[in-house]
């Protein structure tokens, strides 16, 4: 394959994810058809069959790259200088920002991203285990400059994101609108007092 040909399939398989998610915020992802966004796209249903093998595997491919664009941002705050604590607590709350501006204001994506979670795609466990890996990767910045101290750096990271997941989940971020609960910043708070390091050490 030819590099110009290999970057038509690339642009291709690009226009169709970008009309998937369109047609899934206008439509929801139930109602949304192959041929719908086919049609959008001025081809096929078997021409677009050709990039995606599945409705899902389009699904797949608008849900990673809703994720990617919470890791990229993720990366930013990571690779940032200065103390890791206040890097922390911004990397924490620009991922409850992002996925409440996606998920929780657009009942339509909501409910794609609601069907991926539910059936466990790898999609959604990779992006799990991509954020633990930058949350650990900024304690870990925080022990070597005194800030933090954690003996297990993967439990450190894996208990961090498990204490946040009710700000992480789109689910849970919906069902908590308008209930009582900690703020975001008092659940930071609490969790980095298990991080601290212990007096006397």
């Amino acid at each position: 394959m030819t590099l110009v040909s290999e970057h038509i399939e690339t642009d291709t398989r690009e226009r169709i994810l970008v009309v998937a998610e369109r047609l899934f915020r206008q439509m929801g992802y139930q109602k949304t058809t192959v041929a719908d966004i086919a049609k959008e796209l001025r081809m096929s249903p078997a021409n677009v069959y050709r990039f995606f093998d599945s409705k899902k595997s389009i699904h797949e491919g608008v849900a990673r790259t809703l994720m990617g664009e919470v890791e990229t941002e993720a990366r930013r705050i990571v690779a940032q200088p200065g103390p890791a604590k206040p890097r922390l607590r911004e990397l924490l709350k620009t991922i409850n920002r992002m996925n409440s501006e996606r998920y929780v204001g657009d009942n339509k994506l909501h409910e794609m991203v609601a069907i991926a979670m539910e059936e466990d795609w790898d999609v959604c466990v990779a992006h799990i285990e991509c954020i633990t890996r930058m949350i650990g990767e900024v304690i870990a910045q925080g022990v070597a400059s005194g800030e933090f101290e954690a003996p297990d750096l993967p439990l450190a990271a894996l208990c961090t994101c498990t204490g946040m997941i009710r700000f992480f989940h789109p689910q849970m971020i919906a069902q908590a609108v308008n209930k009582p609960t900690a703020t975001i910043d008092q659940m930071v708070d609490f969790l980095f007092r298990a991080l601290e390091p212990r007096k006397g050490n």
